[in-house]
């Protein structure tokens, strides 16, 4: 493999670079890949999971008119979401402001494009302090996908986003109805019950994924108001 960065910034969380990477046993253009502090998030050629998270949330919210997505990554997500023509608007929370930037000015090539559905709004704010403000009953569906996980942090503090205190919040800002979805590197049996103390009930996906050569499996968790 070969890389080419393309984008750096240093924020107070640490170091977020944008890279192209070229897969020499794959054919196609070069890949986007996506690393905070060093660790892997995403890229552009594995992103079945992050659009199953926007599909399998959606089949469980009867009326979803208003959503958030907690975690831009590189917008495969809300491109998803933002299929579903029930969406009527979108917030999009992303901590990282030089992130939000690169897809905004094209340094993500597909970024512009993404984000230029007028039902999208994009919040630069920390998720705890979005979901903390934002008021009681007011989105139908929630989707999570921040770190990579409880099991595999880019982010110490991050742990807390999949603790029930925090889902509680989440639980508070859903209409009745409403569901939350959470995307994990790793089964993550700690998370889901930590969404039934919450939400009386939670179920988890798993999802077989082939990235960079090699197997692995990643998981939704899902539970409804």
């Amino acid at each position: 493999m070969t890389y080419r960065e393309l984008a750096r910034a240093e924020s107070p969380r640490g170091e977020v670079v944008l890279r192209e990477r070229t897969d020499e046993d794959a054919a196609g253009p070069a890949v986007l890949e996506l690393r905070v502090n060093g660790v892997f998030v995403m890229d552009s050629r594995e992103t079945t999971t992050e659009q199953a998270l926007a599909a399998a949330a959606l089949s469980h919210v009867d009326e979803p008119r208003s959503v958030v997505v907690a975690g831009l990554g590189l917008g495969y997500t809300v491109r998803a979401v933002l299929t579903d023509q029930r969406v009527e608007r979108v917030a999009v929370v992303e901590v990282e402001e030089a992130l939000v930037g690169w897809m905004r000015d094209g340094t993500v090539p597909h970024g512009p494009s993404f984000l230029a559905d007028e039902r999208v709004a994009v919040v630069v704010a920390d998720v705890r302090q979005a979901v903390a403000e934002a008021g009681p009953a007011t989105y139908d569906l929630v989707l999570l996908d921040v770190d990579n996980g409880p099991g595999f942090l880019v982010h110490e503090a991050n742990a807390e986003v999949y603790e029930a205190p925090f889902l509680r919040a989440v639980h508070a800002l859903l209409r009745p109805g409403g569901a939350v979805a959470v995307w994990s590197a790793a089964q993550a049996p700690g998370l889901r019950e930590s969404l039934s103390t919450v939400f009386g009930e939670a179920g988890g996906i798993p999802l077989d994924v082939r990235l960079q050569g090699r197997e692995e499996q990643y998981w939704l968790y899902l539970a409804r108001r």
